[in-house]
């Protein structure tokens, strides 16, 4: 029964994409093909996410054992077998499931700074069409509302970064040396020397990778009148006056999403008053990473937005 040898278990726009594809280039290492299969997710089908473009989300869950296995049966005798869905850290229950299933798996978790982390995810959805509200601090207040409507994990901007809370869990599942805890800013800054970690964490020889493709970088749309319109079209999935068939509507998503991103703006700058607003949600959960791991992570408490060159 081919299942993975290790997982990249968090967090959503850190590199998550970046790293894999990076490590897809070992020779002693197999990546799925999907990436973020979100098999661990649920113990079934996925649930029915309510929230703008969720039923895509749905449609891409890989959640038949006999399909996730499938994803490695092409990885060579002896290579060691991986996958990454940034979502297993922030889901609880989806380290539940890791732990009954692959007890001895390695996890490699990136951590990213919290306030820039919900503000490159916002950035990516309303580029994406989806999100409706144009205020980022805004956007991070109504999460309660949108995850009590049934918003899937993406929307959540706010409680994906609380990793003190995500990681007291994980380290009572696993012991922690099947954890590497990695940084956003080392994967971009130090790209050969954080990836020769990641393979000597999972065993295999160093020195063959020393570039982290820039991946998932989000595009930034202009904010005009014509793109309110595919924005809307795009948030309601094309039934706006007619009620086309899930099919259909996930068939013109993408000439849509081209349509809007035709014309780009530049990308919204966190402004020092957004920061100050937003980074109330996190400081009592940065000072418990830092009593759970030994490490500081006090520059989360005041450098700039970091740049999205690899998410």
């Amino acid at each position: 029964m081919p299942l993975p040898d290790f997982l990249v278990i968090g967090v959503p726009k850190a590199g998550t994409t970046a790293i894999h594809a990076a490590l897809s280039r070992h020779p002693q290492l197999f990546l799925s093909q999907v990436k973020e299969p979100k098999f661990f997710l649920s113990d079934g089908p996925p649930p029915a996410w309510r929230g703008p473009g969720d039923v895509q989300t749905s449609q891409e869950h890989v959640w038949r054992p006999a399909d996730y296995e499938a994803l490695f049966d092409q990885a060579p005798p002896g290579a060691l077998r991986g996958e990454a869905t940034p979502f297993y850290l922030y889901d609880l229950d989806a380290q539940n499931r890791i732990r009954r299933l692959l007890p001895k798996a390695r996890l490699v978790v990136l951590l990213r700074n919290p306030v820039d982390r919900a503000h490159s995810n916002w950035t990516h959805l309303w580029a994406a069409g989806l999100e409706p509200e144009r205020d980022f601090v805004r956007a991070c207040a109504l999460e309660e509302s949108r995850r009590a409507a049934g918003w899937a994990h993406f929307w959540h901007y706010v409680s994906q970064g609380l990793y003190g809370e995500q990681l007291a869990h994980l380290f009572e599942l696993f012991p922690r040396e099947q954890v590497l805890l990695l940084r956003y800013r080392d994967l971009r800054d130090e790209p050969k020397a954080t990836l020769d970690r990641v393979c000597e964490f999972l065993g295999v020889e160093t020195g063959l990778l020393d570039v982290v493709p820039s991946q998932n970088v989000t595009p930034f749309v202009a904010d005009t009148r014509p793109n309110a319109v595919l924005r809307a079209v795009l948030r309601t999935g094309g039934q706006i006056g007619y009620h086309f068939p899930v099919p259909v509507r996930l068939a013109v998503r993408g000439p849509l999403l081209t349509l809007l991103q035709r014309e780009r703006g530049g990308r919204p700058k966190l402004t020092p008053a957004e920061r100050a607003a937003v980074l109330p949600y996190f400081t009592s959960d940065i000072a418990r990473l830092e009593e759970l791991t030994g490490l500081s992570y006090s520059d989360w408490l005041t450098v700039g937005l970091e740049p999205d060159v690899i998410d």
